[in-house]
């Protein structure tokens, strides 16, 4: 398995290689510039903004000075291969590398938070609806689930602000920092994703306990519970990880629309933000970001396989 994990992990520079080369170059086809404005500047001040920033050297001088491929004017080399994603055009007094420090640990609280809320009731409801079929623990879980799926969190989170905080007081509107100014956030995020997860469980559940082995295993004078746990679950949970790696991945990095209606400072509004400003640099962090983690989580979805089905082997 080493050799596996070590493979893999050198096939994530050409991939992120690849994505960062992609990535920079849909931003130059993008029309405009990062100090375009409703209120033009005086084209002095826009010419001297580019040369200072670098924007008026040829693209692929621009690429290489990012990625840290060449020298800078300055003598040193100094790009995304020595540690640093760049300055960034909006906020010109931090670099991208502060906003990451600053917001994506609050960002990956949240996903951690909704991550483990919606395998907590995901996986449950769907192990119970699959061994209550057709009963009213079916139907009741699967209203969940769909509730969960068809409601999206634009519309959920408010609904929770207007019951549990103006109506209930439990918890405080918005904010961050402490666990009462978690639960809310945590909830409407992880909803959906744990009606996702219930729906699979369900699904594969289904498969599984009427597989030969199953019988086996129930003939062979296992309880119940053995056989559910360590047989049918074990081996119905292969595809329900396989989903778990993006959705970790996009929990993680942030979420626009929670973060900004629960007003948490997190990383989502950088992704939307960068993208209306122009920001080059910090949308090149923020895929890169994103694609870092996918790349993590379907290698740690790839070793959980092996984990849950001995059959598995890497090669």
């Amino acid at each position: 398995m080493g050799r596996f994990i070590a493979r893999r992990i050198l096939w994530m520079i050409p991939v992120l290689f690849f994505i960062s080369v992609i990535t920079f170059g849909l931003i130059k086809l993008v029309p405009g510039g990062p100090f375009n404005r409703e209120k033009q500047l005086p084209a002095e001040i826009v010419a001297n903004l580019n040369k200072h920033y670098g924007i008026d050297q040829p693209t692929w001088k621009q690429y290489t000075d990012y990625m840290g491929f060449t020298r800078k004017p300055h003598g040193s080399y100094d790009g995304l291969l020595q540690g640093s994603f760049g300055p960034s055009f909006a906020s010109r007094s931090r670099t991208v590398n502060d906003i990451f420090r600053d917001h994506l640990p609050v960002s990956a609280t949240l996903g951690l938070l909704a991550m483990a809320l919606a395998i907590g009731i995901g996986v449950p409801l769907g192990v119970i609806a699959a061994l209550k079929q057709n009963s009213i623990w079916d139907y009741l879980s699967m209203t969940v689930a769909i509730f969960g799926v068809s409601v999206p969190s634009i519309v959920l989170a408010p609904l929770l602000i207007l019951f549990f905080s103006l109506i209930l007081h439990w918890f405080p509107v918005s904010g961050w920092g402490t666990l009462d100014k978690m639960v809310m956030p945590a909830v409407a995020l992880g909803l959906g994703s744990s009606a996702i997860i219930a729906r699979l469980t369900r699904a594969s559940m289904l498969q599984v306990i009427r597989e030969d082995y199953i019988r086996t295993a129930r003939a062979k004078g296992l309880t119940e519970r053995a056989v559910m746990v360590k047989h049918a679950l074990k081996n119905a949970f292969i595809p329900v990880a396989t989903i778990l790696g993006p959705m970790f991945a996009a929990l993680v990095t942030g979420t626009f629309v929670v973060e900004r209606i629960f007003a948490i400072p997190g990383m989502g509004r950088f992704f939307i933000n960068s993208i209306g400003n122009r920001d080059a640099p910090v949308i090149m962090g923020t895929t890169l970001l994103y694609a870092f983690f996918l790349v993590l989580s379907n290698l740690a979805v790839d070793i959980t396989y092996g984990l849950l089905d001995p059959r598995i082997q890497y090669s």
